[in-house]
C-alpha cells in the first residue's frame, strides 16, 4: 500500500511541477512509467487496464465542463487541442485509479466517507496544481463548487466502478478468460 501512495504522489508532482514549468510531456511520462509499473505488479493486470482507462476517460469528460465553461485555463500543450484537458491531467485520472483498488480500497464499503473525501480532497488537488502554477481559475467561485460536487460523487463512482469486474467487462463489450 506504500508504493501505491508513494508513486501516485510521485505521478501527480511530476504532471503537475511539469505543467507548471512547461514541460508537461515530462509528467505524461512519468505517468504512463508509473502507471505500466501498477499494471505489471498487479493480480489482474486486465481489470486495472480498464478501470485506468474509463478513469481516464471519465476524467478528460470531467474536466471538459469546467475547461468549456471557461471557469478554469490549463497552458496549451504541444501536439495537443487546446480545446482539451491537457494530457497530464487525463495522467493524473489514471493515477488516481490506479489508488481505488489499494490504498482507497478501505473506501468501497463506506460511500458517505467517499463521498466526503471526495467533496474535499478533489477541489484540495485543484487548488494545489493552482498554487503551483499548473492552472488557472478564470471563475474561481464556479470552478470550486463544480470540483466540489463532481468530486464528491466521482469518487463513490469510481470506486464502485473498481469494484465490479463484471461492470468493466460490459462497458469495454468484451471479456477475457481468467479477467
Amino acid at each position: 500500500m506504500l508504493l501505491n501512495i508513494i508513486c501516485f504522489q510521485l505521478g501527480w508532482f511530476a504532471c503537475v511541477l511539469g505543467a507548471a514549468h512547461q514541460h508537461p510531456w515530462r509528467g505524461v511520462l512519468m505517468a504512463i512509467f508509473l502507471l505500466a509499473l501498477h499494471i505489471f505488479r498487479s493480480k489482474n493486470s486486465i481489470v486495472e487496464i480498464r478501470l485506468i482507462l474509463l478513469a481516464m476517460i471519465f476524467g478528460l469528460l470531467f474536466d471538459l465542463i469546467p475547461l468549456s465553461l471557461g471557469w478554469i485555463k490549463f497552458e496549451q500543450v504541444v501536439f495537443w487541442p487546446s480545446q482539451l484537458p491537457p494530457p497530464w491531467m487525463i495522467c493524473l485520472w489514471g493515477l488516481f485509479a490506479s489508488t481505488l483498488n489499494i490504498s482507497l480500497n478501505w473506501l468501497k464499503s463506506k460511500p458517505w466517507i467517499a463521498f466526503i473525501l471526495g467533496a474535499i480532497s478533489g477541489p484540495l488537488c485543484y487548488w494545489a496544481g493552482y498554487q503551483l502554477n499548473a492552472l488557472i481559475f478564470i471563475n474561481f467561485n464556479y470552478a470550486m463548487l463544480y470540483l466540489m460536487f463532481g468530486w464528491a460523487v466521482a469518487v463513490p463512482f469510481l470506486l464502485n466502478l473498481a469494484s465490479s469486474n463484471d461492470l468493466l467487462k460490459r462497458l469495454f463489450l468484451f471479456s477475457t478468460k481468467g479477467s
